[in-house]
């Protein structure tokens, strides 16, 4: 390393051949507008490697020289850079770290750059950098400069020479602003384990430049934390930030480049149909279910946002619900797309609050401040796909904390003097069981949905998994099941597959294709429909599939809502962009009427009817029950005394459906039982 002069001349040199531009800038903004010069590492290590080395390897004695630096500059005009900052940034990649990498002795003390995402952020509370103490006996002013955690107090007056009493003057100290944040290893690299993370110390024109879930790369110097009084050999570790830049993209991590050549073929339908390719490469081992297999991967790929003039904004993201018969298969799913989106959460529904589903302020476990920000799974997973298993197990408090997010795709903090919105732009698959876990064949589906209509409304498809035996498709199912596992066993021992065992347990495409393939097309499409043709195709669907119902029964519900249009049209934007196409064609707009189509005749169908009710979807009853349960309160009110026997008697209602209709309606609080006899309420 240079001598103290000499390396001051040269980074004055360097700050004149490189960001000559950049310090004017800063010295008209200084100190309202900005306050630190931000250095690219690269412009440092081509005007000189060994300073460059130096920087990373003794990052503390570096920036005093490169602040100093700043601060002798001959600025064109009179201002003085006393406080202005140097912050370093974008080291090589070989010193790009995931909070997992960091804690181990080599790096302490070094200069290191750590990719990963915000978990959560404190409250900002001033700091002492230099305290000034009054003494009580003559008055004199000690200054003591403050370092590391605790309070440093002066040993003696420097004027009558005695140990005090002292206090300190807070108007004459020296403040900064101080905030902590959590940075933890980002969703995909945690391989469904515990998210490592580290802690980091943000001062000055750092602090509020991001929130709980965003992405950041922070650079820092890691250091240990300071001592406490029982402390053992074993020390905690945390990050000194210097600088931090928020990542733009979701998709920085993924290598598309190697595969694009690859991506482009599968697009081009080279090696045959695109969407039967992703068919096959969805969860291969499980048989069946086509649909459900498409419209996972057609999430994956997903819709974009659409924003208008006026700044509002439809989110282009869209939500799936897996419900069916426990050992059906529907967890496989979750666990496939939490594998292979390119930013994901995998959350569990029983048990969840609905801080761990959006976001909170919480009372903090690090540092000395008391709260923070902490993201949920909604948060964590933005931009990418969030996995809830055990959904309707989820509690009533939870549940009530997504419908905004799923919508708005925004979660609002407010609490303990934290006002915060955080970005949850992220699909959300969901799966569950019925609700009394198992489907009974002979009741609509949507009312064994035990869940709310205010978050049914938020699902654009939901598919029904039943477990119905059926003596083909079992036998075919465990010829499957055990063949794909002979197969696995020989992949597992070393032994070379045949052509038959590679499809029946190999994706049609392989994973890390299968990443690129996704963040390619996220990134690069924005298709929306052109051809006049594909909009009266939606339309037309849309007007018939409407009043197709009501050409049958001027009573009968209306089969499909408004926002099923919205639903379509994110479904057929997602059908375009696996062909890497900016225009949706009619077979887009087909592919995603389909699918809508088969979702909502899975939950709507009525059983007794015989045909689609959506009013199952909306209401969670159909028509003919919602008809008879009127019915059923009318004798109630009209009968003297009224019985199920009584009940009967007056009108041709079937037994169980009776006893059924009026538990339900004695949950819903419309009636109630005294002395055996039914009342309404």
């Amino acid at each position: 390393m240079p001598q103290n002069h000499e390396l001051t001349e040269e980074l004055i040199q360097f700050f004149r051949d490189y960001y000559s531009e950049e310090i004017a800038q800063l010295a008209q903004r200084y100190p309202r507008e900005q306050k630190s010069l931000h250095v690219d590492y690269d412009d440092l290590y081509r005007f000189d490697p060994g300073i460059a080395d130096d920087v990373r390897n003794h990052p503390k004695e570096l920036q005093e020289h490169l602040e100093e630096a700043l601060r002798l500059y001959d600025l064109p005009i009179a201002v003085e850079l006393n406080d202005a900052h140097v912050r370093i940034y974008n080291l090589p990649e070989m010193h790009v770290f995931d909070p997992s990498e960091v804690s181990r002795h080599e790096n302490i003390g070094q200069l290191l750059d750590i990719r990963g995402q915000v978990q959560k952020v404190s409250d900002v509370k001033p700091r002492l950098t230099e305290a000034v103490y009054e003494c009580h006996r003559c008055g004199t002013q000690t200054e003591i400069p403050q370092h590391g955690e605790s309070l440093e107090e002066p040993h003696e007056c420097q004027g009558c020479e005695r140990q005090g009493p002292f206090s300190l003057d807070a108007s004459a100290s020296s403040w900064i602003d101080h905030q902590y944040t959590r940075i933890q290893q980002p969703p995909e690299k945690t391989n469904g384990g515990e998210a490592q993370s580290v802690d980091a110390h943000l001062e000055d024109d750092l602090i509020e430049g991001f929130d709980a879930g965003d992405r950041v790369v922070l650079t820092g110097i890691l250091d240990i934390e300071e001592p406490g009084a029982d402390q053992g050999l074993d020390f905690d570790t945390n990050l000194d930030a210097r600088s931090v830049v928020k990542e733009e993209s979701d998709y920085d991590d993924v290598d598309v480049d190697d595969h694009l050549d690859e991506i482009e073929a599968i697009a081009s339908g080279e090696h045959g149909d695109p969407y039967q390719l992703l068919i096959d490469s969805i969860n291969p081992k499980h048989r069946g279910d086509e649909h459900v297999k498409l419209a996972v991967a057609l999430q994956l790929f997903g819709g974009w946002a659409h924003e208008y003039p006026d700044g509002s904004r439809d989110r282009g993201d869209w939500h799936m619900l897996l419900l069916g018969d426990p050992g059906c298969g529907k967890s496989t799913f979750l666990r496939y797309v939490d594998q292979i989106a390119p930013r994901s959460t995998y959350a569990s529904g029983k048990g969840a609050t609905a801080a761990g589903m959006t976001a909170a302020a919480v009372s903090d476990d690090f540092g000395d401040t008391e709260w923070g920000l902490e993201a949920g799974a909604l948060v964590l997973a933005d931009g990418g796909i969030a996995c809830v298993d055990e959904i309707d197990k989820m509690q009533s408090d939870a549940v009530s904390s997504m419908h905004d997010a799923l919508e708005s795709q925004q979660v609002h903090v407010n609490k303990a003097g934290i006002n915060a919105t955080l970005n949850a732009q992220t699909s959300l698959l969901a799966a569950g069981n019925p609700k009394d876990g198992r489907f009974e064949r002979y009741r609509p589906k949507g009312e064994q949905i035990d869940m709310g209509p205010t978050l049914l409304s938020r699902f654009d498809l939901m598919f029904m998994v039943s477990d119905e035996p059926d003596r083909e498709d079992d036998a075919d199912v465990v010829e499957h099941m055990v063949q794909s596992r002979q197969a696995a066993g020989r992949h597992t021992r070393g032994e070379e597959l045949s052509d038959e065992e590679q499809q029946r347990v190999a994706p049609a495409i392989d994973r890390s294709v299968m990443r690129a393939y996704v963040a390619h097309a996220k990134q690069t499409c924005q298709p929306i429909i052109e051809d006049e043709e594909v909009a009266e195709r939606l339309k037309q669907f849309f007007v018939e599939f409407r009043a197709g119902a009501g050409e049958q029964d001027d009573d009968s519900p209306i089969p499909v809502t408004f926002r099923k249009v919205e639903a379509i049209q994110r479904l057929a934007e997602s059908s375009a962009r696996v062909r890497l196409s900016d225009t949706v064609e009619l077979e887009d707009v087909e592919r995603a009427i389909r699918l809508v189509t088969k979702s909502m005749k899975q939950v709507g169908y009525d059983p007794e009817s015989g045909e689609f009710d959506a009013d199952i979807i909306e209401t969670g009853q159909s028509k003919s029950q919602r008809e008879r349960r009127e019915t059923v309160l009318a004798l109630v009110e009209e009968l003297d005394g009224a019985t199920i026997e009584k009940m009967m008697n007056r009108e041709e209602i079937n037994e169980e459906s009776l006893r059924h209709d009026v538990e339900r309606l004695k949950e819903n609080g419309r009636i109630y039982s005294m002395e055996g006899e039914l009342r309404r309420a």
